[in-house]
């Protein structure tokens, strides 16, 4: 993918803030900064993952994008042009084409509605089509995510985990969206048929050519799937770049912290990195200078009162938010 390729999505210092409100009067006493001045950008084709312990607002960096939570702030560009600046009939054209895939196959699908019924509802939401059109593309979708078109008069429950998370990614491809978020998307599948679903994402996307915007906690699926990966701590970006360069040589302490708690059959490798201490901060009340000092190493009073900013490393694409990296 050439490096000057222009990106299809921009995100640039997006917040998202939910108001901590007390007393009788319900006034707002705080704020929980889920996402807290996150930048990136997304080309077309190619697979960014966004991964992160739980809580660092990853799931809900995907959800902004979505439009289901309201950012408080920052910008998003499609293809160049402002979100923001949207008219209605923008707006809804800008949904069409981002999609996704949520983490759980069972309470994501209605279960009063026929699999058709499911899969049909985008193309009925966006008048595309008309009715024996719009039974065709059930079928023709069904079939390209590896279910049979008699299955569609049957109800979520009568189908295995991964079939549901099937039907999902079957939905959000109605539309034919050059962006998916897949939110965590086989977490919640026996290990056997993670691959299966992975497999056909990637697939997926070499024959459609859609952009992943992936949010996972299993470096593993990160690992096989992905082009970039951009590693989240208390909402914000502390490193990003290839894969490959981000696994063989991270820069983050954080990041070296999450290579290294992955599990691992050789010896060698396990509890071979520490934090000086396990408590983990909270988004409502952010450490002053690098959020991660409390728990890192390798930090010194500089550390402590200057936050560090995403600075280019090495390589191009490879930039880390580190005083000492």
């Amino acid at each position: 993918m050439p490096h000057d390729e222009a990106p299809l999505l921009e995100v640039q210092d997006l917040e998202v803030h939910f108001p901590i409100r007390a007393g009788v009067f319900k006034r707002q006493v705080g704020a929980v900064k889920a996402v807290d001045g996150v930048s990136f950008t997304l080309k077309r084709g190619e697979t960014l993952s966004l991964v992160g312990e739980s809580g660092c607002g990853k799931s809900t960096t995907g959800l902004a994008l979505m439009g289901l939570v309201k950012p408080t702030g920052g910008r998003v560009r499609f293809e160049g042009k402002e979100i923001e600046g949207f008219r209605r009939a923008a707006v809804k054209q800008y949904r069409r084409r981002m999609q996704i895939v949520f983490q759980d196959p069972f309470s994501s699908l209605n279960p009063r509605h026929k699999v058709r019924d499911i899969i049909r509802a985008p193309l009925d939401v966006h008048h595309i089509g008309t009715p024996a059109e719009r039974e065709q593309a059930v079928a023709e979708l069904m079939q390209r995510v590896g279910l049979r078109p008699d299955q569609a008069d049957n109800y979520a429950h009568q189908f295995s985990g991964g079939q549901r998370q099937r039907i999902g990614i079957a939905r959000a491809l109605a539309l034919k969206p050059d962006v998916i978020v897949c939110d965590e998307p086989v977490s919640a599948l026996d290990v056997s048929v993670q691959a299966q679903i992975l497999n056909l994402l990637m697939d997926l996307q070499r024959d459609l050519g859609i952009s992943y915007l992936s949010v996972s906690h299993d470096l593993g699926v990160v690992e096989h799937i992905s082009t970039r990966v951009a590693v989240m701590y208390l909402g914000r970006i502390v490193e990003i770049g290839e894969k490959t360069q981000l696994f063989e040589k991270p820069l983050h302490p954080y990041t070296e912290l999450l290579m290294r708690s992955a599990p691992s059959l050789d010896p060698r490798h396990r509890h071979a990195f520490s934090t000086s201490s396990d408590d983990i901060p909270s988004a409502t009340n952010r450490p002053s200078g690098c959020a991660f000092h409390k728990r890192c190493p390798l930090a010194t009073d500089l550390c402590r009162t200057d936050d560090p900013p995403l600075t280019r490393r090495e390589a191009a694409e490879h930039r880390v938010a580190c005083h000492h990296r």
